[in-house]
């Protein structure tokens, strides 16, 4: 995505200013959303966007002493030094290439991804895809949001609990529909996930390129579900799809040896949010006949943060289950234009 309308990084620029979330816990989604609209050929409406939005921003909480190389574990999953983690990596990222601070620290992140409700790993996931997209010549601001979204990841970084394994599955799909709803689906996903005990065998790779084939096999799987299975939850199952498309999007910037990993990373996340919030019964759902731009400029035009990122996976799928998802979003979810 080469933005010539210099939009995107008048939009990061104005959020930088603002934490990464409010009242307490529920996730800024201003930086994921606005990545989106500028890539699909929205960026006249972002600035709009971010004026209906701006209810929903705080200013980011204060900070309380600096983390360094020798004490960052003792900081890990602390979400009271969400600052302190933000300023860390800005640290990091001037002193070093952004692709080696992320080499370095995914690994650490990844058996933390569903913290924050797998927010932190999404926003990984747009802003090295914004990196990735500027040809080097990556701006400050650009740079900028990838400290904050490591730093968001870093500061509510928090492992599953320990799962048994299950019988194995034999594709994404059937995996997704053998996974075992949580026994008390009420409450934040916090208790929800706290309720975890096991999931199905899936997603074992013998090389990177399996991973990552096996990969877009989850995230197709996970958008295709949300077409049929979206009713459940509909803000919340987005992410079932999100998460994982987010890990896929960043591979190109990791080594290839954190594949694998990442994979069974991304297993995990997509199925803690189908365990946590899927519905016991599929409904039937239509198929469209819009274009992918059309279905985007509806997405756009309705103005939700979470349908506007899940469009923009769907896009990614980019096939008639995967577009029929995307719609069935858009109706789910309430508007945030009027």
């Amino acid at each position: 995505m080469n933005d010539v309308t210099g939009t995107l990084d008048e939009a990061l620029e104005r959020l930088h200013t603002t934490g990464p979330e409010r009242d307490g816990w529920l996730s800024n989604h201003a930086p994921m959303a606005v990545e989106a609209l500028v890539r699909h050929g929205q960026a006249p409406v972002v600035h709009r966007w971010l004026d209906h939005y701006a209810d929903r921003l705080e200013e980011p909480p204060p900070p309380s002493r600096p983390i360094t190389a020798d004490d960052w574990r003792e900081a890990l999953g602390d979400p009271a030094r969400i600052t302190d983690w933000t300023r860390y990596f800005g640290r990091e990222l001037d002193a070093r290439p952004w692709r080696e601070v992320l080499a370095a620290w995914w690994p650490r992140l990844l058996p933390g991804i569903a913290g924050g409700a797998t927010h932190p790993v999404i926003r990984t996931g747009h802003a090295v895809r914004t990196l990735l997209a500027s040809d080097g010549q990556e701006s400050a601001p650009r740079r900028a949001e990838l400290a904050h979204a490591l730093g968001y990841w870093a500061a509510r970084h928090q492992a599953l609990p320990a799962l048994t394994p299950l019988a194995g599955a034999p594709t994404a799909a059937a995996a997704l529909d053998a996974v075992p709803p949580v026994p008390e689906q009420s409450g934040g996903i916090r208790a929800r996930l706290d309720q975890l005990t096991a999931f199905p065998r899936w997603g074992e790779a013998p090389d990177p390129d399996t991973a990552k084939a096996r990969l877009v096999e989850l995230v197709t799987a996970a958008t295709h579900r949300y077409a049929t299975h979206g009713h459940g939850e509909p803000i919340m199952l987005v992410h079932a799809a999100t998460a994982p498309n987010a890990v896929l999007r960043t591979l190109p910037a990791l080594p290839r040896e954190l594949w694998a990993p990442s994979l069974a990373a991304a297993w995990a996340a997509a199925a803690a949010v189908t365990a946590a919030y899927t519905p016991r019964e599929a409904a039937p759902v239509p198929s469209t006949a819009l274009t992918p731009q059309e279905v985007f400029e509806r997405a756009a035009a309705h103005g939700d943060d979470h349908t506007i990122k899940f469009t923009d996976t769907a896009l990614d799928v980019a096939d008639p289950v995967a577009l029929t998802a995307a719609v069935r979003s858009i109706e789910l979810n309430p508007p945030l234009l009027p």
